[in-house]
């Protein structure tokens, strides 16, 4: 029963999601706005929609969506979600996480590049140049916190507390914040990116993404929100109480997505996005942080 319901968010919650920072950013602009179901609407339109595809793209083309989505459904298996541990619960569940998820970027690059668009190469060029800064500070952190606690699973996340003492709280925040600054990273979100933006010169996702349409642009956009669910997930596990019951533990998940997500939207209502010379500089701070984090287990485990 356990393992259905986290189906069931994993599959579901990125729509909500997505819908909440629309609703958030809508109130914010003094608007109505559409319905926290409109991105569910659009993925199943999309999907009864037939695709084009150019005659200059190969095989690459035609199955990264695919391999994206694939990809991150996998990389799922290895968080825990709303209740209970994650459904493959194994040491070394950091590297097989992080290196699926790549492999679903890499595909997702090479996708753009195999259109033989200039602007879509620069939009991956761009993509990969961001990726690797933020993958090593997203190992800093989490690798970081295994070591702490000694266990390197995911379900380490839960116990900062108890291994940490009086540096778990202050681990936690800037956990907490590196994380948040990943999910806008990862997931194109304002001040780094604007998924609404129609500007080629500024798009960095969006840009990639310019030739895909029908099932295969609902894929993208899928496995994009599940990302950011994957790791604002990571959010939820070092903050929510331990040895709550199932439904409790659901009912707060839900909340912290909730919560992050009207805090997304409203970075996005209160920051405009700032110049791509600037991003670099942006990201640097995930990575400040995370050597922070680094800093203080080191403190705690060997003193200092």
């Amino acid at each position: 029963m356990i393992k259905l319901i986290n189906l069931i968010i994993l599959l579901f919650v990125p729509f909500l999601m997505a819908g909440v920072i629309k609703k958030t950013k809508s109130f914010w602009g003094g608007r109505k706005g559409p319905s926290i179901l409109q991105p569910w609407y659009d993925f199943v339109k999309l999907v009864k929609k037939d695709f084009v595809i150019s005659k200059t793209t190969s095989g690459v083309f035609r199955i990264a969506p695919l391999v994206q989505i694939t990809s991150v459904i996998f990389a799922a298996l290895f968080i825990p979600l709303a209740a209970g541990s994650a459904l493959i619960n194994v040491q070394a569940g950091l590297i097989i996480f992080a290196y699926t998820l790549s492999l679903g970027k890499f595909m997702s690059l090479i996708s753009a590049m195999d259109t033989g668009s200039s602007f879509e190469g620069m939009g991956a060029s761009r993509e990969a140049c961001f990726t690797s800064i933020v993958e090593p500070a997203f190992f800093m952190v989490i690798a970081s916190v295994m070591a702490l606690t000694g266990n390197y699973t995911f379900d380490s996340l839960k116990n900062i507390l108890a291994s940490a003492g009086s540096y778990g709280i202050l681990i936690i925040v800037f956990a907490v914040v590196v994380l948040f600054l990943m999910i806008l990273i990862e997931g194109s979100r304002v001040p780094v990116d604007d998924p609404a933006t129609h500007l080629e010169l500024t798009m960095i996702h969006e840009v990639m993404i310019l030739d895909n349409s029908g099932s295969d642009l609902a894929l993208f956009t899928w496995a994009n929100g599940i990302k950011m669910l994957l790791i604002a997930s990571l959010i939820s596990y070092m903050v929510l109480p331990q040895n709550l019951c199932v439904g409790l533990s659901i009912a707060y998940y839900l909340l912290i997505m909730f919560a992050l997500s009207v805090i997304i939207g409203t970075v996005e209502s209160c920051m405009a996005r700032i110049r791509m010379s600037h991003v670099f500089e942006f990201i640097f701070i995930m990575s400040s942080l995370a050597l922070v984090v680094l800093s203080l287990v080191v403190a705690r485990m060997f003193g200092g």
